[in-house]
């Protein structure tokens, strides 16, 4: 039989029964709308993920303070303070895959300028603290290492804090007063928003790591030292490099635990890019079990028809169909009934995963990939449960289907 021929009678036979067949396929459009929007729910994640780090740069590494054992007692991860503004020094001047360095100190405390008040974050910082995070100053300046060295009172200020204590005011030149200690504010950092939903960075103030220790924290230690690496290609080689002068600055005998952590951004990126497409994995998968759902649907239906269809099949037959033009033709009408349905779940899908973006606010990625496997899937899903109804109305003795009432 002509494949034209079979599919326009494919289309007739559909067609006496409109609502049937739309209530049909309404679950292949609700499984394929729902594995689209799903996927591209769990690729904008990803995308997101990847140009956090893009923007923070992928040669960074993070040293932290190990744990420590004290008669027998072994600590968290963080609970030695050990890292000196030596150590920073000697990373910079040691370490030829190394860049930048930043020692770090941070605390919360209330900030005050003339009648108001803003309670934020006080980063003590490095001067290089820019170049090693991406983030430029958009008005004013960073301090310089002059500032830092002699623990100047400057400060920085991100644009939430500007925002609740200045708002509409030029705050360059103006004096605030942190912990009762007044600093003189020199620049504004740019915009950079929430990072990954857990805290607003805009909402920090960035000073010396040397008048926030002394000033602020009376300490003499620094909590982490933010390292960028000549290149990223670099970064394993920086970590090496880290790791061998810690060990010795230290003292750590050979085969001793260390006291320090040093994190490379890199497999940071990697271990969360592996989770994000997990997470698309998975929100793909529930999704395709309303494929599956549909797909039990079309086999109802297409069991129901031949019912109905037996003495159709019988003169069909007794003019010279064959079992195989019969297959067809029964077979044709499922893929036809999940093709147009996974046709439309497609801008079902595409139209949900923009309404999830505009009123939600996430990030949505529909790609050409998604569509195909979607679409794909769904007339996979016409020819399996679309072939038992059609190999069984094939089957049928056609004396038989002439007598069927």
């Amino acid at each position: 039989m002509n494949i034209i021929k079979t599919i326009q009678i494919a289309f007739r036979a559909l067609n006496r029964n409109k609502m049937r067949s739309f209530l049909t396929a309404l679950g292949i459009i609700i499984g394929v709308g729902a594995v689209i929007a799903m996927v591209s729910i769990g690729q904008g994640a990803k995308k997101a993920v990847e140009q956090r780090f893009q923007e923070m740069g992928t040669n960074l590494l993070f040293i932290r303070p190990g744990s420590r054992s004290f008669r027998g007692v072994h600590g968290g991860s963080g609970t030695f303070q050990n890292l000196k503004p030596e150590d920073a020094e000697a990373i910079l001047k040691n370490c030829n895959a190394v860049q930048y360095v930043s020692p770090n100190v941070s605390t919360r405390a209330q900030t005050v300028y003339r009648n108001k008040n803003w309670n934020t974050s006080i980063q003590g910082v490095g001067a290089d603290y820019p170049l090693i995070r991406n983030w430029n100053v958009v008005d004013g300046e960073f301090f310089n290492e002059g500032m830092v060295k002699t623990a100047a009172k400057v400060c920085v200020l991100g644009n939430e804090v500007k925002i609740n204590l200045f708002e509409n005011e030029d705050p360059i030149g103006k004096i605030i007063r942190i912990k009762s200690i007044p600093f003189r504010v020199i620049g504004i950092m740019e915009q950079k928003g929430e990072a990954g939903g857990w805290f607003n960075r805009d909402d920090t103030i960035f000073a010396p790591y040397t008048t926030v220790q002394k000033r602020l924290m009376g300490i003499d230690h620094v909590q982490s030292i933010d390292v960028s690496a000549v290149a990223p290609e670099l970064t394993g080689e920086a970590q090496r490099q880290i790791e061998e002068l810690l060990r010795e600055k230290h003292r750590i005998l050979p085969g001793a635990e260390d006291d320090f952590n040093v994190r490379n951004m890199s497999d940071i990126a990697e271990s969360a890019a592996e989770s994000t497409r997990i997470l698309t994995i998975l929100l793909g998968g529930i999704a395709s079990v309303s494929l599956l759902v549909g797909g039990i649907g079309i086999m109802n239906i297409m069991l129901v028809s031949v019912t109905e269809r037996i003495r159709e099949i019988g003169i069909r037959m007794a003019i010279g169909a064959k079992e195989r033009d019969i297959l067809m033709q029964f077979l044709t009408e499922a893929i036809v009934l999940s093709g147009v349905g996974g046709l439309i779940g497609i801008g079902v899908g595409m139209l949900t995963s923009r309404l999830i973006s505009h009123f939600a606010g996430w990030q949505t990625v529909v790609s050409l990939g998604a569509i195909l496997l979607a679409f794909i899937f769904s007339g996979t899903v016409g020819v399996f449960f679309g072939y038992y109804p059609a190999r069984k109305a094939s089957k049928l003795d056609p004396i038989e289907a002439l007598r069927y009432e």
